[in-house]
């Protein structure tokens, strides 16, 4: 996120804090700022206009409202908190401040999706049946942060946001959880794999499926009456990487390739340019994804082994 901010020509990386003084000094050195010692005090600074949160989640809702406290406009990373209750009255906060508050889901500005979106607009996939969506990932360190109950860790915060605002981004707000399962893995404390179906009032399904533990997958399928689309990379494509949809139709594939596309830029330059504008995000997807979360959590907890015999 720092050379992307640093690259962005409408923001100027003013100052760093970390806990540690050391690591504050090294970091600004290379991005020719201030290092501060502490949270806190990063706030107490008078030419800070906006806060960037990449702590972990369990964090995140006590420095988004002191950030808020002050005046400053906020780009969080997700997941913005770790209940809906704290997540509501957070965007209400900045509501009422008249201040920029968003959560740092990179891949919903990406044009890939945007393309996708026009497809399945355009009837490329007849009448929309169902989408199923993956975001998995090797393990980590074992002294990893996600592996952390008490910061906020474990799959479904971490990689399940993404299939999850997946199917929030193509089915629309009005998705229920119908069912879900959540596993932790061998000596773990927080979940390491799980899988949720959703559904719409208009009888379109979603199955999502997420862990960290897995080999690589990061992808989204979307089924109609006439056709697919399917996208691999989905979620945190590099740079440099060229988007391929993949069309169904009639038993003929056709692959339509976009040019590269920063993801990353683009989110941050999202963020700068309601800042500068006054322009208040649109945060429903936000509070919306946090209920599901919730809901996710809950429904996984009733859960109960079917047995047969």
């Amino acid at each position: 996120m720092l050379p992307a901010f640093a690259a962005c020509p409408d923001i100027e990386i003013a100052a760093v804090a970390s806990r540690d003084p050391a690591k504050a000094r090294q970091v600004a050195e290379r991005f020719g700022c201030r290092p501060v010692h502490g949270y806190g005090e990063l706030l107490e600074l008078d030419d800070i206009q906006a806060v960037y949160i990449p702590l972990p989640a369990v964090l995140h809702a006590q420095w988004t409202e002191a950030a808020l406290n002050t005046g400053r406009h906020v780009l969080a990373e997700k997941p913005l908190t770790t209940d809906r209750r704290r997540t509501g009255e957070l965007l209400e906060l900045a509501d009422t401040r008249d201040l920029v508050l968003m959560e740092n889901v990179m891949f919903v500005h990406h044009h890939l999706h945007r393309a996708v979106r026009s497809l399945v607009a355009d009837g490329a996939t007849g009448e929309l049946r169902s989408f199923q969506a993956a975001f998995t990932i090797p393990p980590l360190p074992d002294g990893d942060i996600r592996y952390d109950p008490e910061l906020g860790g474990g799959a479904l915060a971490d990689v399940g946001v993404y299939p999850l605002r997946a199917a929030l981004h193509f089915l629309g707000p009005e998705l229920d959880v119908v069912g879900a399962r959540l596993t932790r893995g061998a000596g773990r404390r927080v979940e390491t794999s799980g899988a949720a179906l959703l559904g719409t009032p208009g009888g379109v399904t979603a199955q999502i499926t997420f862990g960290m533990e897995h080999a690589y997958r990061s992808s989204y399928e979307l089924w109609g009456s006439e056709g697919s689309i399917t996208v691999d990379r989905a979620f945190t494509p590099p740079a440099d990487h060229v988007p391929v949809i993949g069309l169904h139709r009639g038993g003929k594939t056709q692959e339509i390739r976009l040019e590269p596309y920063d993801q990353v830029a683009a989110t941050v330059e999202a963020f700068a340019a309601a800042v500068r504008a006054g322009t208040l995000p649109d945060t429903r997807a936000t509070l919306r994804q946090a209920e599901l979360l919730d809901d996710i959590r809950r429904s996984a907890s009733r859960a109960e082994p079917v047995r047969t015999g």
